[in-house]
């Protein structure tokens, strides 16, 4: 006899009960940083912005996507680490390792590009309190755009896509993690609340022209829909760059409102995370 079909089940995934937090009220850093061509100045850069974050009470740091390289096809094998061969072949994620350790803080720590084999990925690397990987997730859904007179970009000329969606428990919670067009695709913020997140993390690069149409937007959009936290993190925009970020790194609640943003220059957010928000927001819904 064939196995009866639930439609409903094939949308979306058995939820499961949201785990209680280690952690109630925390605070979170948004690193918005200024890249350049100089990876030794980009680490360093990063470095002391999440010592900054760190001294206000941020408790959980998030980094820009491509915070070490500059974002481009030419760029991305340069300066592409392999993250699994460990501290001499990963200078980047080596330093958020170290840094996570001594300030007993939880770091997402952005997006670089990885080299693994024969292929290169978009990947971001989540670190714990004790200094170890706790997660690595690598962009799903590869940028490639082109309209005519405004952005033209294939990430697909040289990045592989990721095949595996990301959440992991940390000191400040259940998060779940994008990478940048990663939040345009609500069937994953989707999954990632019904497994429980009380937080999503997209590090991300929105550009001059889906940055103003798009990325608030999106953010809110994923933040009501699931009734859960969405954070964000830009790089800075560089008006001389071959693609100028958008900039306007984000933290939203779960009613989908903006709780701390910041424009396009190099900046530091530090804002207040409530999760018992999140069952407030979901008994109003009721």
């Amino acid at each position: 006899m064939a196995a009866s079909f639930n439609p409903e089940e094939a949308r979306v995934p058995r939820a499961v009960q949201m785990p209680t937090p280690p952690i109630t009220k925390f605070k979170i850093g948004l690193c918005q940083l200024a890249v350049t061509a100089d990876k030794e100045r980009n680490i360093a850069l990063a470095r002391k912005a999440i010592e900054e974050a760190a001294q206000k009470g941020a408790q959980l740091v998030l980094l820009p996507e491509i915070w070490n390289s500059p974002y481009s096809n030419d760029s991305f094998p340069v300066y592409a680490e392999d993250i699994d061969a460990g501290s001499d072949s990963s200078p980047s994620t080596a330093m958020l390792s170290e840094v996570a350790r001594l300030l007993k803080i939880t770091i997402v720590g952005g997006s670089i590009p990885e080299r693994c084999l024969d292929k290169l990925y978009n990947t971001c690397c989540v670190f714990g309190t004790d200094g170890k990987l706790k997660a690595k997730h690598r962009k799903i859904h590869l940028f490639d755009i082109d309209i005519p007179g405004k952005i033209s970009f294939m990430e697909s000329k040289t990045l592989t896509a990721g095949e595996t969606p990301t959440i992991v428990d940390t000191e400040v919670g259940r998060i779940g993690i994008g990478i940048c067009y990663d939040i345009q695709f609500q069937e994953l913020a989707i999954l990632y609340a019904a497994r429980g997140a009380h937080l999503i993390c997209y590090p991300g690069a929105f550009n001059m022209t889906t940055g103003p149409l798009h990325w608030e937007l999106l953010q809110r959009a994923r933040a009501a829909d699931n009734q859960l936290y969405v954070a964000t993190c830009s790089p800075a925009r560089d008006a001389g760059a071959g693609y100028v970020a958008w900039g306007h790194s984000t933290l939203v609640g779960p009613f989908g409102e903006i709780l701390a943003t910041t424009e396009h220059e190099e900046a530091t957010i530090i804002s207040e995370i409530d999760y018992s928000q999140i069952e407030l927001r979901r008994r109003v819904s009721k």
